[in-house]
C-alpha cells in the first residue's frame, strides 16, 4: 500500500469522525501552544533583562565594594572597600580606560518654583556620567570634574522633574532647594526613560562631592566619608575588557594592600550579569517548557485511546481487509498514519494556536514575548513523535487481529 492511499483512508476516518478526531486533537493542540507561549515568554523576559543591561551603557566593567556582587541598579554595602579616589586613580592609571564614573545617591525634599516634591532621589556623580550612561543634554550643560572637585552647589535635572518643577519655564539659571541645601541648575537632560527599574528622568543630578559634604542622609553616611558602593567604568572596546579588569583589579589590590584572594572589591562585567540572568531564565524557560510538555503527553493518550476504540469499532472493517489481501504491515501502517495525521494536524493548529496567542499575550500585558523558531519546531517535532509513539500500540493491536475472528465481529 503506497503513501498516497495510506493518507485518503486515513483522511476518510477522521473526516467521518469530525467531532471525535477534533476533541482528540484538542489536547495536542493545547500542548504545542503551551510549549510555544511559555518560553515566548520566558525567551521576551530574557531579551528584555538583557536590553536593561546594556541600556545602562556599553563596554562596562562594575567595581562593587564589599563581598556582595550587586546589579547595576542595585544596593551593596558601604563597608571599607573602595574610595572616591579609587575611581580616580583607574582614571589614570589603566590603559584602554574611557570614562569613569562613582554614584553616590540619596531622597531628599525638593522645592523650585512654588513646588514641592517629596522623596527625589538626588545622584551624586562625576564628570563623565553622560558618556557612562549614554545620556544626552537637551539644555544647558553638564558640570564639570573641576566643579566635582570645587563641590560647586549645581544641579542638572532629568527631563520629568524639569517639568514637574518649573513647566513651561526655562530652568536653566534656576535655583532647586534640595533639603537644606540651594543648587543652581546648570542643564537638563533628554528624555531617557526607565532602565532596569530606575527613572532616569525624574532624578537629580548632582557632583558627588555635595552628596558627601551637604546631603549625606545619616551619622553614618557622614563617618564613612568617601565610601563608596560602586565604581563604573567604560573601556574603549570588548577587545580589551579582560585585559583592563585584570590591571583594575591588581592597582585596587596594591592600593588597598591586600591580595587578590582576600579582595574587599568585586569586579564584573554586563557580560557577566547578563550571563547570569540568562541561567536564571534559561533554568526557567526549560521548566515552563516540561510543565506544558505535560499536555502533549495526555494528548497523546488521548490519541492511543480513541485509535484503540476505532480499532475496537473496526474489526470487522479490518477482517475484511485481510481477507482480500491486505497485510498485516498494511493494517498497521493504516491506523499508524491515522494517528500521526491526527497528532499533526493538532500540532500544526497548536503552533498557529501558540504563534497568536504569544502576540496577543506580548499586546494586552506588560510582558515581552519573543517567538522562537526552535520552539516552533520542537513543539511540533514533539507532536508529531507523540502520534507515532502512542499510535503505534494501537496499530500494532490491529495488525495482529486473526482475520475470521474479525469477520464474526458484531
Amino acid at each position: 500500500m503506497n503513501l498516497k492511499e495510506l493518507l485518503r483512508l486515513a483522511w476518510e476516518s477522521i473526516s467521518n469522525n469530525k467531532m471525535r478526531s477534533l476533541l482528540t486533537m484538542l489536547g495536542i493542540i493545547i500542548g504545542v501552544a503551551s510549549v510555544i507561549i511559555m518560553v515566548s515568554i520566558s525567551a521576551g523576559t530574557e531579551a528584555s533583562i538583557e536590553e536593561q543591561i546594556t541600556g545602562l551603557g556599553s563596554n562596562l566593567v562594575y567595581i562593587t565594594s564589599g563581598f556582595g556582587r550587586m546589579s547595576p541598579g542595585g544596593m551593596g554595602s558601604s563597608g571599607d572597600g573602595l574610595v572616591y579616589d579609587d575611581a580616580y586613580a583607574i582614571a589614570e592609571q589603566i590603559n584602554g580606560v574611557v570614562a569613569v564614573v562613582v554614584e553616590q545617591s540619596t531622597s531628599e525634599t525638593v522645592k523650585a518654583n512654588g513646588v514641592t516634591l517629596d522623596q527625589v532621589t538626588i545622584v551624586g556623580s562625576t564628570a563623565d556620567l553622560p558618556t557612562v550612561r549614554d545620556m544626552q543634554i537637551a539644555e544647558g550643560r553638564y558640570f564639570t570634574q573641576e566643579e566635582v572637585d570645587r563641590a560647586q552647589k549645581i544641579a542638572v535635572l532629568g527631563y520629568t522633574m524639569a517639568e514637574e518643577l518649573f513647566g513651561d519655564t526655562d530652568p536653566i539659571g534656576q535655583t532647586v532647594t534640595v533639603g537644606t541645601t540651594k543648587l543652581a541648575v546648570i542643564g537638563v537632560f533628554e528624555e531617557r526613560g526607565m532602565v532596569s527599574g530606575v527613572d532616569f528622568d525624574s532624578q537629580i543630578y548632582t557632583p558627588i562631592s555635595i552628596i558627601f559634604k551637604n546631603l549625606s542622609p545619616s551619622a553614618f553616611a557622614r563617618f564613612m566619608g568617601d565610601s563608596v558602593r560602586m565604581i563604573y567604568v567604560e573601556v574603549e572596546s570588548p577587545d580589551v575588557m579582560e585585559k583592563a579588569i585584570e590591571q583594575i583589579a591588581l592597582l585596587l589590590a596594591k592600593r588597598h594592600e591586600v591580595s587578590l584572594d582576600e579582595a574587599n572589591f568585586t569586579v564584573t562585567t554586563q557580560q557577566d550579569i547578563i550571563e547570569t540572568q540568562e541561567a536564571a531564565t534559561a533554568a526557567f524557560r526549560n521548566l515552563l517548557g516540561w510543565v506544558a510538555g505535560v499536555s502533549l503527553i495526555v494528548g497523546g493518550i488521548g490519541i492511543m485511546n480513541i485509535m484503540l476504540v476505532s480499532v475496537t469499532e473496526r474489526t470487522r472493517e479490518i477482517g475484511i481487509r485481510q481477507s482480500v489481501g491486505a497485510t498485516p504491515d498494511d493494517i498497521r501502517w493504516q491506523f499508524l498514519t491515522e494517528a500521526v495525521l491526527l497528532s499533526l494536524a493538532g500540532g500544526l493548529v497548536g503552533v498557529l494556536t501558540g504563534v497568536v496567542g504569544s502576540w496577543v499575550f506580548g499586546i494586552l500585558s506588560d510582558m515581552r514575548t519573543v517567538i522562537l523558531s526552535t520552539s516552533i519546531l520542537l513543539a511540533f517535532t514533539s507532536a508529531a513523535v507523540v502520534g507515532i509513539f502512542f499510535g503505534f500500540y494501537p496499530a500494532n493491536k490491529a495488525a495482529q487481529l486473526d482475520p475470521i475472528e474479525a469477520l464474526r465481529h458484531e
